[in-house]
C-alpha cells in the first residue's frame, strides 16, 4: 500500500520503456498508486507488478542481476498478479536464441519450461518471392486460443503493436492464451496461475491494450 492506495509496481532495471507503460497503467488503475519501482523493496512492497522489457535479452537479464530486483521479480512471480511485457515475456522462460555468443544460449528466470527462437528466414519468404522482414515491427491481430479473465472486453482477433525478432516457445501448449501469425503462427500471449504475458506491448496498442492493464488492475487471481 501507498498512502492508502493499493500498489501497482512497474519494474525499472533499465531496459525499457517505463514511462509509457506507467502512464497506460495509471490511466485505466482507479485508485491504485502507479510507481516505478528501482529497488526491490518498492517490487515487494507493491500489490501487483508489471515487468516490462525492452531491447536486447543477454543485456536485459545481465541489468536485472545487477541492479538487484532478480529476486523480487521472482518473489513477485510466485505470489502476485504478475503482468509481463515484451522481452520481459521472454524473460520468464528458460533460455533465448538471441545470445552474445554463437551456440551459448542466454538463460532466462526459468519460470516457465521453453525457449525463445528467433524468427526463421524459411518461415518469412511469401509467395511471389517477397520476404517479411524481421523485427517484426507493426500492427497484427491476435487470436485469444482460451478464455481468461485479463480478455475480457477485448475482442478476438483485436489489433495489438509488436516490435520483436524472436518469440516464445513453451514446452507446454497449456500457457498459450494467445497466438498471431508473422510467416508462422507464434505463441504471443502465455498465462498461468497469476502471471500473464504478452509479446506485444498493450500500452502502444490503443483501446484494446488499455482493457488488459484495466483488466489487470483488478484481476484477483
Amino acid at each position: 500500500m501507498r498512502n492508502g492506495r493499493p500498489m501497482i509496481a512497474v519494474v525499472d532495471f533499465g531496459m525499457g520503456n517505463l514511462r509509457s507503460v506507467a502512464k497506460a497503467v495509471e490511466h485505466v488503475a482507479g485508485k491504485a498508486s502507479v510507481v516505478i519501482a528501482t529497488t526491490a523493496a518498492q517490487v515487494d512492497a507493491a500489490e501487483r507488478v508489471v515487468f516490462p522489457g525492452q531491447g536486447a535479452m543477454p543485456d536485459c537479464m545481465q541489468h536485472l542481476r545487477d541492479c538487484g530486483m532478480e529476486e523480487a521479480v521472482r518473489r513477485a512471480a510466485a505470489r502476485k498478479p504478475l503482468l509481463a511485457v515484451c522481452i520481459g515475456e521472454q524473460m520468464l522462460f528458460d533460455a533465448s536464441e538471441e545470445t552474445r555468443l554463437p551456440g551459448r544460449p542466454t538463460p532466462g528466470l526459468g519460470l516457465f519450461r521453453g525457449q525463445v527462437l528467433r524468427f526463421r528466414d524459411a518461415d518469412l519468404a511469401q509467395p511471389g518471392g517477397r520476404r517479411l522482414k524481421v523485427p517484426h515491427m507493426g500492427w497484427n491481430r491476435v487470436r485469444q486460443v482460451r478464455r481468461h479473465p485479463l480478455w475480457h472486453g477485448v475482442d478476438d482477433g483485436s489489433w495489438f503493436y509488436f516490435v520483436h525478432s524472436y518469440y516464445v516457445a513453451p514446452q507446454d501448449p497449456a500457457l498459450t492464451a494467445g497466438t498471431a501469425d508473422y510467416g508462422l503462427s507464434f505463441t504471443c500471449v502465455v498465462a498461468r496461475d497469476n502471471i500473464f504475458a504478452t509479446q506485444f506491448h498493450p500500452e502502444k496498442s490503443a483501446a484494446a491494450g488499455l482493457r488488459i492493464y484495466e483488466n489487470f488492475a483488478r484481476w484477483n487471481p
